[in-house]
């Protein structure tokens, strides 16, 4: 790529989904419209297990949700890498995710 260009922006729809139906998830819980995870699991149809790894992205750093939906992100960022534990801490992930 010449100097000075920017790499072109490829959104992954996939992973932009997963962000949001987090981020769903996250207020229909903290709503309290339904009691637990397995509830809410149940009622969309899903192995809780896997809702348990989706909701996990809601503790991303705000600059890598940024960079997800602005398509900025790198071409090892994919919802398999993203639903695999990483750290907690907002500087591990940017390190881990660099």
């Amino acid at each position: 790529m010449p100097e000075g260009a920017t790499q072109p922006r490829r959104t992954d729809s996939t992973l932009v989904k997963a962000l949001a139906r987090a981020f769903r998830w996250k207020r229909m819980l903290g709503s309290g419209e339904f009691a637990s995870i397995a509830e809410l699991a149940e009622h969309e149809g899903i192995a809780p297990s896997y809702m348990t790894r989706v909701l996990r992205l809601t503790l991303l750093a705000p600059d890598i949700v940024e960079a997800i939906l602005d398509g900025r992100k790198g071409p090892n960022v994919t919802l398999a890498r993203m639903l695999e534990p990483f750290p907690l801490d907002w500087w591990e992930q940017r390190a881990a995710r660099a």
